[in-house]
């Protein structure tokens, strides 16, 4: 389950717009939010993806915010 409250923070002080990051992603924006609050999960490549695109290079913050 991923921790929504933690992601939304790391993706607000990115200064990136999700839209921008949805497309990054290869989704449109629903299924950022739906994936975001839990509603889908993410899949491991989009994990990847999104860990680059915030640049999330620590593994343990990785594994508590996607895998907690």
């Amino acid at each position: 389950m991923t921790d929504t409250k933690r992601l939304l923070k790391i993706i607000d002080n990115s200064g990136l717009k999700r839209v921008y990051i949805a497309e990054k992603l290869g989704i449109d924006r629903f299924s950022l939010y739906k994936k975001i609050r839990n509603e889908t999960e993410f899949k491991a490549s989009e994990i990847k993806n999104l860990c680059k695109i915030l640049d999330i290079t620590d593994d343990k913050t990785i594994s508590e915010i996607f895998f907690s």
